[in-house]
């Protein structure tokens, strides 16, 4: 499908852009991926790695402006939507700022594939979208809410958009990985609840998972990988085992537990070999054999939280991926 197609993505400067576009390449041949980001700088050191391949361009440019999205777009087949404020603390503390890049930037993206003639697009959300208790997991279930809805705004245009969802990013730049790698020299690491349990999946999961959306897709859907879950402390034990762990609290909107699907949506869910779809409510598009196919319904009141997966990752399998993908941990 992607072969020799047109491909952007918003916010393509970041770990999952950093990833998608190398694997992307490779797989299918497209004739071109755009990097459509705001960050001049990112886009200079990320050029660096495609030099000479005219497959890859780069575009300055902002979700929250609508006209350079629509310039953007010319003939673009398909768009992965990356772009967003994501760090909890700080959408904790700059809420309006959060609220213009992630629900205005969506609408945006929305009205601009539409109206551009955009075949395809693939959102990227979070676990915190589901039951949300922060401004960025209420902000990504608005977003979540406007691509689904977006399959009834087309219309004639027939530009199809889905989402898919999945949890903490195994050594992406900010997370808890390759921070605690560069604490190893203190002797502590800091904990904010040894309770706490987080999801865990890799960026080329992560774009596999974006590839399938694309395949699969009628319209609407919400798709979730299956992942294993893993507890702070193992984490923290499998990473640094010298080091002692010093509980700190809590964090501004941060979880105990994640989620990424909740007893409400356990009616709209089917279950998959390798992940689970969350059908729309609206419309009647639950019920379409198309967006089903295969899927099995989970029971009555099903959840997938972290603390209550049936898969674990273990230390000795998180050393194993760390020792693999130790030269690109924290780098992209």
């Amino acid at each position: 499908m992607l072969s020799q197609s047109v491909i952007l993505i918003t916010g393509g400067t970041g770990s999952f852009g950093n990833t998608f576009v190398p694997m992307t390449l490779a797989r299918y041949n497209p004739k071109k991926i755009i990097i459509f980001s705001r960050d001049e700088m990112k886009q200079w050191e990320m050029a660096k790695h495609f030099q000479g391949d005219a497959r890859v361009r780069f575009f300055i440019g902002d979700v929250r402006d609508r006209e350079r999205l629509y310039r953007a777009l010319d003939g673009v087949d398909y768009v992965v939507h990356a772009a967003a404020t994501k760090i909890v603390p700080t959408a904790e503390y700059n809420p309006f700022e959060c609220v213009k890049t992630n629900i205005n930037g969506a609408m945006n993206v929305i009205d601009a594939c539409i109206d551009k003639g955009v075949k395809r697009v693939v959102a990227l959300s979070t676990d915190k979208a589901s039951s949300p208790v922060n401004l960025y997991g209420a902000t990504k279930l608005a977003s979540d809410k406007l691509f689904v809805a977006g399959n009834a705004y087309s219309g004639e245009h027939g530009t199809r958009f889905a989402v898919v969802r999945y949890g903490n990013v195994m050594g992406s730049r900010g997370s808890v990985i390759p921070f605690f790698i560069s604490l190893r020299d203190t002797g502590v690491l800091p904990v904010t609840d040894p309770r706490m349990t987080r999801f865990m999946i890799s960026l080329e999961q992560g774009v596999e998972l974006v590839w399938h959306a694309f395949d699969d897709m009628v319209g609407g859907e919400v798709y979730v990988k299956k992942i294993p879950s893993m507890t702070i402390t193992e984490l923290a034990a499998a990473v640094a085992p010298e080091c002692r762990c010093e509980t700190v609290g809590i964090r501004p909107g941060e979880k105990l537990h994640e989620q990424m699907i909740g007893a409400e949506d356990a009616h709209y869910t089917y279950e998959y070999p390798e992940h689970f779809k969350i059908l729309p409510a609206i419309n009647g598009w639950h019920d379409s054999p198309e967006r089903i196919k295969d899927g099995k319904k989970v029971p009555e009141g099903f959840v997938y939280a972290s603390d209550s997966n049936r898969e674990w990752m273990s230390r000795e399998a998180l050393r194993a991926w760390i020792e693999a993908n130790k030269h690109k941990i924290g780098a992209i």
